[in-house]
């Protein structure tokens, strides 16, 4: 199995040059420009701001470096923040069942909460927590694309740690490993592919949703935050196509840097993480990690890091250990029992007591203004929502599973492919509303019907990214005892691929059914300049309520969704994954 050396790879050798060698010259300016723009970028971020004070976004092309860079640094700050809770959260679901059944539901809701939700309830308090500058604004921004990012990577390795196999965790029971020597050698190394790939659609989900981001409300009080997504908002209300031509341009000379210095050296050290016995005889490249590798700096910097680790992996030992348990250790007449039978009997009730609590509270908040009539017509319009939502998620899954399984078996298809499926990704539904109005005006075509491809524009890539890592991932060697035993054609789709990359399509789908709900409301509802055009659903309704500052009912909107979307879930999502834990993980 290729897992076991792989956080080791960057390890300093014992012999050789200690010095800086010609390698260290070409990386040097590299390490120097990014210490100096994430110093710069950071600095903007922080400076005084009063409230109410117009923030002026340009249209010159100029100003697109320094937009792109501020938007960079957003989302790199959502990214860390991203990947921090989906370790924390993920791990305590998947290790607790009692927690389990509090967390995972408790996420359903939370990706189904759309971004101007969140902007609503969250931007007034950084605002307060941060007056009089600009850093309450950025971090509200930042949460917002932390929204659009934690829950797939989240849903990511919690579907990982259930996959893992029981007998590795038998032999690190037998090995004794702390929960953190657990963790660094077996449930981070195993989860690492997946982590990766949904790391990109996680970024490409920011930039999808970067103009609702960087647009904030406080007060009737507009903030445009200076970046690509301000830009791109400014170039759609002057209906400035060249503008939103520098935008694209810019975009995609982000993402093709963040490919070539971060993801596609990620996938190709991911590479080390595969669950197999055999080694890939065609593994990813990337020339960015060869340079890191054969660069003395890096392997000085990697040798601290290390020398630190040590120390964390002595410490998580010694808590570990039978004498430290003992010291630690409750008296035993404050000691208590927390089974499964007691969390079972309690938890349960309090759950149930908490959902109501909430209920009523909400109730009388939405009904101070909200008729009874309304509220039933705002379900049939989640109805109408969760319809386009199923209907579109079974469309693209008979699109991209098979194109997902052919990049992922392919290396050489899928290095080339990944900075463009990123670049469409990536795509925020704004920049498609001239080409979408357009065409429906042009056409006279019926905006119910070709509304709704713009809802699952940017959560397609949820499916094709997860299906591609499962691909990649499927082990070289259990491809090869395949190929011995004859299994070929429709028996090897229906016997090996379908199979091994089911458990991270339902991730993906999960994923790509909560994100189509959210990108509903900027899909149900879009314009171009003075033209406006309107779908009947959930989304276009929380879109207007939103616009027009009514709160009682943008609540009433996104508790709608929540409870749909978790219906859903518990119906139809829950159930496969189960049934890819039962019968499709290797055990």
């Amino acid at each position: 199995m290729t897992t076991n050396a792989g956080f080791n790879r960057f390890a300093p050798r014992a012999a050789g040059a200690v010095g800086p060698n010609r390698w260290d010259i070409l990386l040097l300016p590299v390490v120097i420009g990014t210490l100096f723009l994430i110093t710069w970028g950071s600095g903007k971020m922080n400076v005084p701001y009063v409230l109410g004070t117009p923030i002026l976004i340009s249209l010159d092309p100029g100003n697109l470096p320094e937009y792109a860079l501020r938007t960079t640094l957003r989302m790199a700050l959502a990214m860390l923040g991203s990947l921090a809770f989906a370790l924390l959260y993920g791990s305590l679901a998947a290790k607790s069942e009692a927690a389990g059944r509090v967390l995972i539901p408790l996420l359903d809701i939370l990706q189904s909460i759309p971004i101007l939700g969140f902007l609503s309830i969250s931007v007034v308090g950084f605002v307060q927590l941060f007056p009089r500058s600009m850093l309450g604004p950025e971090l509200a921004a930042v949460f917002a694309i932390f929204t659009s990012q934690a829950w797939n990577l989240t849903f990511s390795y919690y579907a990982s740690l259930r996959m893992i196999p029981r007998d590795l965790y038998e032999v690190s029971r037998m090995l004794k490993l702390s929960p953190w020597q657990q963790f660094i050698r077996l449930e981070a190394p195993y989860a690492m592919p997946g982590l990766i790939w949904n790391m990109m659609m996680s970024v490409a989900g920011g930039w999808f949703f970067v103009v609702a981001s960087e647009a904030i409300t406080v007060d009737n009080v507009s903030i445009q935050l200076p970046g690509i997504g301000s830009y791109i908002a400014l170039a759609i209300r002057q209906e400035d196509l060249p503008a939103v031509g520098y935008a694209i341009l810019a975009m995609f000379i982000v993402i093709l840097a963040t490919d070539q210095l971060v993801f596609r050296p990620l996938v190709a050290w991911g590479e080390r993480f595969k669950f197999e016995f055999t080694e890939n005889q065609r593994p990813p490249r990337s020339w960015f990690l060869s340079l890191l590798r054969r660069a003395q700096f890096t392997r000085m910097f990697l040798a601290t890091a290390m020398r630190g680790l040590v120390v964390v992996q002595l410490v998580s030992a010694l808590l570990a250990s039978r004498q430290a348990r003992q010291a630690f250790a409750w008296p035993r007449r404050l000691r208590w029992s927390v089974d499964g039978a007691l969390l079972d009997r309690y938890g349960n009730a309090l759950m149930v007591m908490a959902a109501a609590a909430s209920m009523i509270a909400l109730t009388r908040f939405v009904h101070a203004s909200v008729s009874l009539q309304e509220i039933g017509q705002v379900l049939l319009l989640g109805l109408i929502t969760g319809a386009r939502v199923v209907l579109l998620v079974a469309l693209v899954s008979l699109l991209w599973v098979p194109i997902g399984i052919w990049i992922g078996l392919n290396p050489r298809i899928g290095q080339p492919a990944q900075p463009i499926v990123v670049l469409l990704a990536a795509f925020p539904a704004n920049l498609f509303f001239p080409v979408a109005v357009s065409g429906i005006v042009g056409f006279h075509l019926d905006p119910e019907i070709w509304l709704s491809p713009l809802m699952i524009l940017g959560t397609q890539w949820y499916i094709l990214f997860n299906v591609v890592s499962a691909a990649a991932a499927l082990p070289s060697d259990l491809q090869e005892a395949a190929a011995n035993i004859g299994l070929r054609g429709r028996l090897r789709w229906t016997h090996l691929l379908l199979p091994s990359v089911f458990p991270s399509y339902v991730t993906g789908a999960v994923t790509a059914s909560g994100g189509a709900w959210n990108a509903s409301v900027v899909s149900e509802l879009v314009a171009w300049g003075s033209t406006s055009l309107s779908a009947t659903g959930l989304g276009a309704y929380i879109a207007t309520q939103t616009a027009a500052g009514d709160y009682p009912r943008v609540a009433l909107g996104v508790v709608v969704m929540s409870l749909y979307v978790v219906l859903l879930n518990r119906i139809v999502w829950k159930r496969l994954y189960m049934m890819a834990e039962q019968r499709f993980s290797f055990v």
